[in-house]
């Protein structure tokens, strides 16, 4: 699994192990909506402040 995260354009650089919690955090709270199911490639999520 491969986590990018950019925070007002920077990237910030995560290690594999915080990449990893990130993945499965957001994998499973979107694979339960109806509709998703586990066999999704890819996710964007965009959070305002």
């Amino acid at each position: 699994m491969e986590i990018e995260l950019v925070i007002d354009g920077e990237k910030i650089v995560m290690n594999d192990f915080v990449q990893k919690i990130l993945g499965n955090i957001v994998s499973g709270a979107v694979e339960p909506l109806h509709g998703v199911g586990d066999g999704w490639s890819e996710v964007s999520l965009k959070i305002k402040k």
